[in-house]
């Protein structure tokens, strides 16, 4: 993959990023800000963004979502290093969760 790809590949992201973003915000808000790991007012703005003005954001070459996982614990509980067991996958899916969730909470 060349530069001029992986740039048209940012920008189709950015694009169908903000296109969820909105939608969950408008369907949903309180599950989209937890979904989202967004703000209040990052929320407001997304949710009233005309098709044009998303179209010029996510025409950047800086991509607008970003990993929310910067924790080696939950990374290891997602990855499910090791284990093998159905139930434990679950168990580990919920408890990084969790986290997370807790995570959000604080931020907010």
């Amino acid at each position: 993959m060349n530069a001029d790809q992986i740039l048209m590949e940012i920008r189709e992201a950015n694009l169908q990023y903000l296109m969820l973003a909105q939608a969950l915000i408008r369907q949903d808000r309180e599950q989209a800000l937890f979904r989202l790991g967004i703000s209040e007012e990052t929320a407001d703005l997304i949710g009233v963004l005309s098709t044009q003005q998303m179209m010029k954001i996510a025409s950047g070459n800086t991509l607008l979502c970003r990993m929310r996982i910067d924790d080696d614990v939950v990374w290891g509980l997602l990855t499910n290093h090791g284990k093998t067991a159905a139930a434990n996958d679950s168990v580990s899916r919920l408890h990084a969760n969790i986290l997370m969730a807790s995570r959000h909470t604080e931020a907010a």
